[in-house]
């Protein structure tokens, strides 16, 4: 298939680059839509009380949310081969925006799990956002390209805890999703008005697309491996962030507001994804797959020497360590991407799909093992968790070092 499949008929004075404009367009929209999914974690404190919720019953919330988005990149992303990706971003948006008006209004702990499981499936529409930048971009630059964008996205993961954190505890926790609603509403409009019109890479029926994933997967030995390593990451990186602001709370007595904050120290590590993407360009991706996924093991086993220092030792080791491995993280991130959307052009949005699938069912299986992984073995329970799923991602990437 052709190159230009799925990819915008747009001109472009330079090709070896994109305008800045429509760059960073793509990557705040990519950050404010992914956001919508982690707003709830600082928040959990405060939620739980106010609906007469269990911790159990609250501890649902972030785990529904990243089922939702699982879910949507399977069935929902894959529609990117097929209708115009513009007009799926625009409606992505404005569902998403109704989804959290909704969840700010929500009367009790049933309505609010269900209407998280919408607020994951429809913020897939920064999947949808990742996949248009890689079409956008030249060749020569389509891993710093991505990375840019990928770095709205985690800086939005992060930065949505600052936010969310010091909005619930002076606002209330509904706020913050009301706040999220027209933050949506708003950007889905300037990514409308940016945009080109892209042409579709397939003509496929839905179910045909669906069915032809599998395929992908078979197919594509270099897709699987990037999933399973990723998804092995976010399991990691799920269980340190939805289990951070109870043990805060418990262990040092600090509040949402102090937890949020804590996404400041990620978000430093976020800012190099661009050259992790550049590196990537030069280097290969491969040998950035391993670095990063290191870098992410070395920096949650440096959380063993907790109990060796003072309070506030302990407090800067953490902030250390979430700025390691969220660097890891995301350059591990970008340098798969830059792997999988070079497989088969008019087929990324296919080919995002299933590594996303894998990401967040890891971020699912994430919340859901480091809340047991807390109950039973405290912070040391969450830090042996992260530091083998990421010893495990590591020992993925050095099997795959002809990739």
């Amino acid at each position: 298939m052709s190159e230009l499949q799925g990819t915008p008929n747009i001109a472009i004075e330079d090709e070896t680059m994109l305008p800045g404009k429509m760059v960073f367009t793509l990557a705040a929209g990519a950050g404010l839509s992914v956001a919508s999914i982690y707003y709830c974690q600082p928040m959990l404190s405060i939620m739980g009380p106010s609906l007469n919720a269990t911790l159990t019953e609250t501890g649902m919330v972030p785990t529904l949310t990243q089922i939702g988005y699982a879910l949507g990149i399977l069935l929902l992303v894959p529609l990117g081969d097929r209708f115009d990706r513009r007009r799926i971003i625009l409606l992505k948006s404005l569902l998403l925006a109704v989804a959290l008006l909704i969840c700010g209004f929500a009367p009790n702990i049933h309505s609010l799990l269900l209407t998280s499981l919408l607020i994951g499936a429809t913020a897939t529409l920064a999947q949808d956002i990742v996949p248009a930048s890689a079409a956008l971009a030249p060749v020569a630059v389509r891993g710093k390209t991505v990375g840019t964008v990928m770095t709205g996205l985690l800086v939005g993961i992060l930065l949505s805890r600052v936010v969310s954190g010091v909005v619930a505890e002076y606002f209330g926790w509904r706020a913050m999703y009301q706040l999220a609603a027209v933050s949506v509403a708003l950007i889905g409009i300037a990514l409308w008005r940016v945009l080109p019109k892209f042409t579709p890479g397939t003509g496929m029926s839905y179910p045909a697309l669906l069915l032809s994933m599998r395929h992908l997967w078979l197919q594509y030995k270099t897709l699987r491996r990037a999933a399973l390593a990723q998804g092995l990451l976010s399991v990691a990186f799920s269980a340190f962030w939805s289990t951070l602001a109870i043990m805060l709370s418990d262990t040092y007595h600090l509040g949402s507001g102090v937890a949020g904050a804590f996404g400041l120290a990620g978000a430093a590590g976020a800012l190099a994804a661009p050259l992790a993407g550049k590196l990537a360009d030069k280097q290969g991706p491969g040998t950035v797959t391993q670095i990063g996924s290191a870098l992410v093991m070395v920096s949650f086993a440096a959380m063993f020497l907790l109990p060796l220092l003072t309070p506030h030792a302990q407090l800067v080791l953490i902030v250390l360590s979430a700025i390691g491995f969220d660097l890891g993280v995301q350059a591990t991130l970008v340098s798969h991407q830059t792997l999988v959307y070079g497989l088969e052009p008019a087929a990324r949005g296919r080919l995002n799909a299933l590594l996303f699938t894998v990401v967040f069912i890891g971020m699912a299986a994430g919340s859901a093992l480091g809340s047991k992984a807390l109950e039973l073995g405290g912070w040391s329970g969450v830090v042996a968790l992260a530091t083998v799923a990421g010893a495990a991602s590591l020992l993925v990437r050095f099997l795959s070092r002809k990739i």
